[in-house]
């Protein structure tokens, strides 16, 4: 098969074959035409993911996030920058082509990150709405044993939170990726934690004067409210993980492996 014979399969197979006509989703490395021997997805197509897919003979990166350091994955800025033609020669003598899955991804029939999450913590029954991926409902617990959950279940070292660990809690918002800044508006995760009494929001990316401030706030005047950080690339890996296992079907019995970008930080 062809890298756009992937393309394609995924498309139609995601959201019926509808494409956006102003799309992140680009093909930021080798051709269309290429003969695709393995495909590789991970959250970002790191230098490490990229030497793991040349070790096990993939040629075919399926990632999340850009490539090459903007959204729009754009490299006119980029020419002379020594990180950027260190790492596309590194994709050209090779022979990897990589391909961005992700407008699509959030707007597939389910949007996939949120089905790889659910899968990977369990919650797939828990929803509090079953056409909602943003609510919870668990067993009663606390902030601080929810943060544990959450550290051992997506192999982290440390995560932030925002108010008491001692809170109990059951009600869980999950905002994965940037979501929690507000998807086009700021006051959406306030509201969100409001309209559905949410206990505790779990999130990616975080801005810390809207729903950081929002949360702060509230569990200074003695209200159940906390939020747990626990960043981009920990709450979307799964996504990338599940499609793994969801490309199998349309693959035509190609090796399909999925890859950890892992965490990018050190903590001290």
């Amino acid at each position: 098969m062809k890298v756009q014979e992937i393309i394609d399969r995924v498309l139609e197979k995601s959201c019926g074959g509808r494409k956006l006509e102003q799309t992140s989703d680009v093909l930021a490395s080798g051709s269309p035409d290429m003969e695709v021997a393995g495909i590789v997805t991970t959250f970002t197509a790191t230098v490490d993911v990229i030497r793991e897919a040349i070790a096990i003979g993939a040629n075919l990166i399926i990632t999340h996030e850009p490539t090459y350091f903007t959204g729009a994955d754009k490299v006119e800025w980029l020419q002379d920058d020594p990180v950027y033609r260190a790492k596309k020669k590194l994709l050209d003598d090779n022979g990897i082509a990589v391909w961005r899955f992700h407008d699509h991804m959030h707007m597939a029939h389910s949007d996939l990150i949120y089905e790889g999450w659910v899968r990977e913590l369990g919650w797939a029954d828990k929803k509090l709405d079953p056409a909602s991926p943003w609510a919870y409902g668990i067993e009663p617990t606390t902030v601080g044993e929810l943060a544990g959950f959450l550290k051992r279940k997506l192999g982290m070292k440390a995560v932030r939170i925002v108010g008491r660990p001692e809170s109990p809690c059951s009600r869980i918002g999950v905002l994965v990726g940037g979501g929690s800044l507000g998807l086009g508006r700021e006051e959406m995760p306030m509201e969100l934690m409001r309209e559905r009494e949410l206990d505790v929001m779990v999130c990616g990316d975080i801005t810390e004067w809207t729903l950081c401030a929002y949360v702060n706030d509230a569990a200074m005047l003695g209200m159940n409210k906390a939020m747990i950080v626990v960043g981009h690339e920990r709450t979307e890996e799964w996504g990338m993980k599940y499609l793994a296992e969801w490309l199998l079907p349309i693959s035509d019995g190609l090796p399909v492996k999925f890859v950890d970008a892992k965490e990018p930080f050190v903590y001290l």
